[in-house]
């Protein structure tokens, strides 16, 4: 017996050692995000035998094939575009290239739920292209279809292209003309160079930008919801809002969650132990491209910025035009100010959640606090529509122990259920990771030696936090919500499924619109949520300009 107590007191005082203070936050933090992704995990060993036999013989197999096919589209969509745009602003020389350069980014201003419900006004039959076709020709049947699995990536491809882009052009740009020169100097075409040396060379930089796009591609809702075209978010949504049944929602979840984690861990065996070092970024000059190369690139560059940027938010202004004067109504700062708020108060506690973990691992850089911190920052990889149900199902159960709690003095009704808890929960679990990267970035460049001076002046504690941290730390807690509070706003699958009745936003009223197929009347808080999403695409551009 004595020799058991003496075991056990071991791991205690080990768990007590580490679970104090800093640490204790750093943890409690992680539970935001590894409580829900538990409990949809947990729900894979609870089977409900009719529900599992409605899914695998009805629902899985349509949602297997859409959602490989989408992913497989998209990425391979996002690669091309993203890489050959990315080639040839960084190295190539041709007319509007210093424009081209960041005005390819701006697609990452649209939400892609916007970009897919204006295209669809535009392409699909009764648009006014299609209109224009049988006017001219007679008959539009030989145009294409918006409405497919083509249309769906194809709009996904053009809004999610960015991130590639963004990463490769970065990585070229650090490669410059040299990497073709020493191909050269072995023989090889510029053609067989790009391929055999720099494309290798960018290799890491590409993969991470197309998993990123591949991740919002599984994340995302409203775009498939538009088109709709059933995947894993949309069927869980149903299965909750539709079917009413929050098992069958849960246990959907967990096969998404675990396609997530395995994409997750795929790119993290792929890397393995290789190692690519950048040299900086490179000042030569670019290549000269022949005068019919250089204008090729020209219109091709245009043409892309043009179907992913300009023609959205150009048909977006024309139908604000056409429907504000009716559909301007008292509602409408109502929308705006429950968006506002929402984002406010997420970004405020994801800024405390990440301040809490930044400071954690700043005193602590030990592996348990590395692991809570890499464990808070893994909902930016899981989809809204899983952490709403992760969320919710704990949130339940705590409601129903405090109702049979506090039944004798309240009576009995819902507590958390109906408020902004889950929401706002769902929020920092999901937008965490953007918020602690930005303040961890920030916590880097404070010097060692600058605490050191602090500690000499007799600060320490939560006063060498207030005095030297928390002032140097200004620029990063600004970028952090700035970003945290963008996103919020342009969320939409955790606002529809965990939001309190009437509390509307611009992206629930862009979802009303469009599930009736008014494109026009979406056009109005669809610009409210472009206008907020150039915020920090601005920004972006100013820091990769050079």
């Amino acid at each position: 017996m004595q020799l058991s107590s003496v075991q056990f007191s071991a791991p205690l005082r080990l768990a007590r050692q580490f679970l104090t203070g800093w640490r204790l936050a750093a943890f409690l933090v992680s539970l935001i995000t590894l409580i829900p992704l538990l409990v949809v995990l947990f729900s894979l060993f609870s089977p409900e035998p009719e529900i599992w036999y409605h899914l695998r013989h009805y629902v899985l197999p349509d949602l297997l094939v859409n959602t490989f096919w989408l992913a497989l589209g998209v990425g391979c969509g996002t690669g091309f575009l993203g890489v050959s745009l990315a080639w040839l602003t960084a190295v190539c020389e041709f007319p509007g290239r210093r424009v081209f350069s960041w005005a390819l980014m701006l697609p990452l201003a649209i939400p892609a739920y916007v970009a897919a419900f204006v295209n669809i006004g535009l392409f699909d039959f009764t648009g006014p292209l299609q209109t224009a076709l049988r006017l001219w020709f007679g008959s539009s049947a030989w145009f294409p279809p918006i409405r497919s699995r083509g249309g769906v990536i194809l709009v996904m491809t053009l809004a999610l292209y960015p991130y590639v882009y963004l990463l490769a052009r970065n990585a070229f740009m650090t490669q410059g003309k040299r990497a073709l020169e020493v191909a050269q100097s072995l023989g090889l075409s510029r053609v067989r160079g790009f391929f055999k040396v720099a494309l290798p060379l960018a290799r890491p930089w590409i993969f991470s930008g197309m998993m990123l796009a591949l991740m919002e591609t599984l994340a995302d809702f409203g775009t498939v919801a538009v088109f709709n075209y059933d995947t894993f978010t949309t069927a869980i949504y149903k299965a909750w809002f539709g079917l009413f049944s929050l098992s069958a929602a849960s246990q959907l979840a967990s096969i998404l969650v675990l396609m997530v984690l395995l994409l997750a861990l795929a790119e993290q065996s792929w890397r393995g132990t290789k190692r690519y070092h950048a040299t900086g970024k490179s000042n030569q000059s670019r290549y000269r491209l022949k005068p019919l190369m250089a204008w090729l690139s020209c219109a091709y560059a245009g043409l892309i910025l043009a179907l992913a940027f300009a023609l959205p938010v150009g048909q977006l202004l024309v139908w604000c035009v056409e429907v504000f004067a009716e559909d301007f109504d008292s509602r409408y700062p109502l929308f705006v100010l429950h968006s506002v708020m929402l984002s406010g108060m997420a970004a405020l506690l994801v800024i405390v959640a990440a301040l809490l973990l930044a400071y954690s691992l700043r005193l602590y850089s030990d592996w348990p606090t590395r692991f809570f911190a890499r464990l808070s920052t893994l909902g930016y990889a899981i989809p809204g529509t899983v952490l709403a149900v992760g969320v919710f199902i704990p949130v339940a159960w705590l409601d129903n122990q405090l109702i049979a709690w506090l039944q004798p003095w309240l009576g009995g009704g819902a507590i958390l259920r109906g408020t902004l808890t889950v929401m706002l929960l769902a929020y920092v679990a999901r937008f965490l990771a953007p918020g602690f990267n930005a303040i961890d970035s920030a916590m880097q460049r404070i010097t060692r030696s600058q605490e050191e001076a602090a500690r000499g002046m007799g600060l320490s504690g939560w006063r060498l936090f207030l005095r030297i941290h928390l002032p140097l730390l200004r620029g990063g807690i600004f970028s952090a919500a700035m970003l945290v509070f963008v996103d919020v706003m342009k969320e939409m699958p955790i606002t529809l499924m965990t939001r309190p009745f009437g509390w509307d936003t611009l992206s629930v009223r862009v979802f009303e619109m469009t599930s009736e197929g008014q494109w026009e009347r979406a056009a109005l808080p669809a610009v409210a949520l472009v206008i907020a999403g150039l915020i920090p695409v601005i920004l972006l551009t100013r820091q990769t300009e050079h």
